[in-house]
């Protein structure tokens, strides 16, 4: 298949899961973002980065809650919502990103009949990043930031596949390490330790610094304040328009620095490497 056809109906499907979402979370005065490469998208770029062969949202713990409740029932047919802990009812490992899947899609055409994931994660999907409360106390904040980083290594023992090719130097003897410890515990206690934490401090009323709790390790220290998803707008992307946080530029500014700088032409390449996608209509 030509690849550039492959990115033209990646980006198809992709934006047909943003356009239902947006209906959705329109119907019910639900709150999201355009998050991550998404919303750098549609401000550089005016909708999808070329190159770029995924989507992200980001709601607040209270918008995601009341999304979850309606998602299952007001998606289309030809769309699913999951919760990371539904693949083998909670058995294995993926991440901790809700998500939703374009059914209708394969991102490989090989068929895995032996994998894990139930097949869910050959199809295009939207993840949805859930932005929790910190605590305001340092040391309990960094107590809280460095409890999420440890579930998820231990969590990576109960990965379909770790390839420890992927990380370097003391990252690749920690990643080892944990995850065969972690495999000696429940996964579906791993998965009640990751959702209490995230939760633990949903209802206090004062926290200004908030941060991504389902986000991986590496990432998962990127703090934002509780200000900036105060007051949303609309923006085109692409031929629709949909939702982002006033104080966008703030976000991008911490996450990306010169974000309306090109990165070379080296580094402009799929970063899921998705060139065997089909979309069926």
């Amino acid at each position: 298949m030509d690849n550039s056809y492959g990115m033209f109906a990646l980006q198809k499907g992709n934006l047909y899961i943003l356009q239902e979402i947006d209906r959705i979370c329109t119907k019910y005065k639900i709150n999201y973002t355009l998050d991550s490469g998404t919303l750098l998208g549609a401000i550089r770029h005016g909708g999808f980065i070329p190159w770029d062969d995924d989507a992200d949202i980001a709601m607040t713990r209270s918008n995601f809650e009341a999304f979850r409740k309606i998602a299952k029932r007001e998606l289309s047919d030809k769309l699913e919502f999951i919760m990371p802990n539904e693949f083998q009812n909670g058995k294995v490992f993926y991440d901790f990103t809700p998500r939703v899947i374009y059914k209708p899609s394969a991102r490989y055409k090989k068929e895995d009949k032996k994998d894990p994931y139930e097949g869910k994660l050959n199809h295009l999907w939207v993840d949805i990043f859930i932005i929790d409360k910190l605590p305001n106390i340092k040391p309990l904040k960094k107590f809280t930031l460095f409890s999420q980083k440890l579930v998820y290594l231990l969590s990576m023992g109960h990965r379909k596949k770790l390839d420890l090719k992927k990380y370097k130097g003391i990252m690749k003897i920690v990643i080892f390490f944990f995850s065969i410890f972690g495999n000696l515990i429940s996964m579906k206690f791993l998965f009640g330790v990751q959702d209490r934490l995230s939760k633990l401090f949903y209802r206090g009323k004062k926290n200004n610094a908030w941060y991504y709790s389902d986000y991986q390790p590496d990432y998962i220290d990127i703090e934002v304040s509780s200000k900036w998803y105060e007051k949303y707008i609309r923006i085109q992307f692409e031929d629709i328009t949909l939702s982002i946080i006033d104080e966008y530029e703030s976000v991008l500014q911490l996450v990306y620095g010169d974000y309306m700088t090109l990165p070379p032409k080296s580094e402009r390449v799929p970063k899921h490497g998705s060139t065997e996608i089909e979309v069926y209509e």
